[in-house]
C-alpha cells in the first residue's frame, strides 16, 4: 500500500498553497490591521489611553506576523498560556521532527499549508487577546456580517430546496437520493471554496 502523498505546501511556486501564503494571508492581515485602525476612536472612547495602546500593540503583533509570513521566517511557538497553547506547540515540535536537519525550524513556505493557514488565524487571535482591554474585539466580525447579508438570497433558496427535499425524500429512488446528495456536496464545496477568499 502506497504512503500518503506529501502535504501541500507553499514551496510549489504558483500552487494554491504558495499563492495563499504569498498573497492571501498578507491581504487578510492587512485587512485585520485596517479594521483595528478604523476602530481606534471607539477604543479610545471605551477605554481611553489603554484602548489606544492596546490597538497599537495588536497592530504591531499583526504587522510582525505579516512580515514573518512574507519573508518565510521560522514558525515560532506560542508563549502565552491559553487552553490550546500546548497542543499547538506539540504539533509544531512534531513538524520540526519531520525535518532532516534537527536545527532547522518549520517555515511558512515549507510547512504543510493547512497547518500554516490555521496557525496564522491562531496568531491573529493571539495578537488581539494579548491586547487588553480590546481583547474581545473580533477583527473579522464586519466581514462575516457583510458576507452573511450578501448571501441571504442564496441561503434562503437553499433552505427552501432542503424543505422541499425533506417532504419528498422517502419517495426518492436510490439514484435520485445520490443525485441530491451530490448536489448538496457540491454546494458545500463551493461555499467552502468561496470562504477561502473572504
Amino acid at each position: 500500500m502506497a504512503g500518503l502523498p506529501p502535504s501541500l505546501s507553499g514551496q510549489d511556486v504558483g500552487s494554491f498553497a504558495y499563492l495563499t501564503i504569498k498573497d492571501r494571508l498578507p491581504q487578510i492581515l492587512t485587512k485585520a490591521i485596517d479594521t483595528l485602525h478604523r476602530h481606534k476612536s471607539e477604543f479610545f472612547e471605551k477605554h481611553g489611553e489603554k484602548g489606544m495602546e492596546a490597538e497599537k500593540k495588536a497592530i504591531s503583533l499583526l504587522s510582525k506576523l505579516r512580515n514573518e509570513s512574507q519573508t518565510d521566517k521560522p514558525i515560532i511557538p506560542f508563549v502565552e498560556k491559553f487552553a490550546d497553547t500546548d497542543i499547538w506547540n506539540q504539533y509544531l515540535e512534531y513538524q520540526q521532527s519531520l525535518l532532516n536537519d534537527t536545527d532547522e525550524k518549520p517555515r511558512w513556505f515549507y510547512s504543510p499549508w493547512l497547518f500554516v493557514e490555521c496557525y496564522a488565524y491562531r496568531r491573529i487571535h493571539e495578537a488581539v487577546i494579548q491586547s487588553p482591554p480590546i481583547d474581545d474585539f473580533d477583527v473579522f466580525k464586519e466581514a462575516k456580517e457583510q458576507n452573511f447579508f450578501e448571501s441571504l438570497e442564496s441561503i434562503t433558496a437553499l433552505c427552501i430546496h432542503l424543505q422541499e427535499l425533506m417532504t419528498t425524500i422517502e419517495d426518492l429512488e436510490e439514484n435520485q437520493l445520490k443525485n441530491e446528495f451530490f448536489k448538496l456536496l457540491q454546494v458545500n464545496m463551493i461555499i467552502n471554496f468561496l470562504s477561502i477568499f473572504i
